[in-house]
């Protein structure tokens, strides 16, 4: 009996062991990277075929900028192993819960990267000399115009031309703000720590909205809304986002999304890596595979929104990537105005601004 227990027990012990030694060959083998980012940016074929280059498994998590801020806030910037905010929504957050580290550039191809991306990531999300993003998929809002009209309407202000009056829509939102004011030969980005200047900028402004309301058939509220205006032919002009006009553009050639002469108003969702991320290297990895031309274009296809790749729009498909051609050259992308970050209390002076436009006969 006794010599049966010794062996059992040694049985057991060396079951025991091979059990442990195996839980962490597996766990060397399985590797994994943890991304938090927005609907359509880890296409299930871009997941496949990276996990299938790399052995590394890929576990998504969608998000939005105030979800993302909210689990990282939570965990300290733990949780996750790259995260992809916009860049407007950074340095804020940084600076008052540290859940970011810094970028290291020297592991990031830029070789594939459009250049003025790469400097204007790098430019809103800069803080005590160190960046934290880098560039992704990227959008903006300009006008959507149809032919009938697109020789009167090339900048925001020229809806308020009398060719277009009673056919034109835009928000009551702060980039409908930072539009005209550009249109007006102003810079309103770089008054945004200027509170004085600023406040005489949107004054210019203003007063230009309240002069253009007879023009606005309607103030659109939401994307539908607008779609269907343009769809039907009661608005002919609108400022609007550039997704928004390719696809009606994909539905009617005559209707389509036009870079503004004083430049389209840019956003771009970044690659930014949680401060406790505990797989530095994959997340790394990911950016560099992501951003290669024919991998994005992918991304473009699944989300409708095109990347920081360059060369990536020629592996897009065909009426996304000619609207886009149609929309933007390398003149309209140079003019971009990427949105920097929003200083303290600027959202709430633009609202009053805007509420006097909306009461304003």
């Amino acid at each position: 009996m006794k010599r049966l227990d010794r062996k059992t027990r040694k049985h057991a012990l060396m079951l025991s062991l091979a059990l442990v030694t195996g839980g962490f060959a597996g766990g060397a083998m399985a590797e994994e990277l943890r991304l938090i980012t927005w609907g359509g940016y880890a296409p299930d074929d871009v997941v496949a075929q990276f996990e299938k280059e790399t052995g590394i498994d890929v576990k998504v998590t969608l998000s939005n900028n105030e979800d993302m801020i909210s689990k990282l806030r939570a965990t300290g910037g733990a949780g996750f192993d790259l995260a992809q905010p916009s860049q407007d929504r950074i340095v804020g957050v940084q600076r008052q819960f540290n859940i970011y580290k810094p970028i290291d550039f020297s592991r990031v191809n830029t070789e594939q990267l459009q250049p003025s991306m790469v400097k204007a990531t790098k430019d809103s999300t800069e803080l005590s000399g160190k960046h934290y993003g880098v560039p992704a998929v990227w959008g903006t809002s300009g006008l959507i115009v149809h032919n009938s009209v697109a020789d009167s309407v090339k900048d925001y202000t020229d809806l308020c031309d009398p060719a277009v009056a009673g056919e034109v829509s835009y928000r009551l939102k702060r980039p409908t703000l930072i539009g005209f004011g550009f249109a007006l030969g102003l810079d309103p980005f770089s008054a945004y720590n200027d509170r004085d200047r600023y406040d005489s900028i949107l004054a210019q402004v203003e007063d230009k909205l309240i002069d253009c309301k007879a023009n606005v058939k309607t103030y659109w509220t939401g994307g539908d809304q607008l779609l269907a205006l343009l769809r039907t032919g009661e608005v002919k002009a609108a400022m609007a986002w550039d997704a928004g006009g390719w696809k009606l553009n994909a539905e009617n050639p005559e209707i389509r999304f036009v870079a503004p002469e004083s430049g389209a108003l840019g956003w771009i969702d970044t690659f930014a890596i949680p401060r406790r991320s505990e797989n530095e290297e994959a997340a790394y990895k990911w950016i560099n595979f992501v951003m290669q031309p024919e991998i994005a274009a992918k991304i473009t296809n699944a989300s409708g929104n095109f990347t920081a790749s360059k060369g990536a729009d020629e592996f897009v498909r065909a009426e996304l990537a000619d609207a886009y051609r149609a929309s933007f050259n390398d003149e309209a992308i140079n003019n971009i105005k990427w949105y920097p970050p929003v200083p303290p209390g600027l959202e709430t002076v633009e609202g009053q601004v805007l509420d006097r436009v909306q009461a304003a006969n």
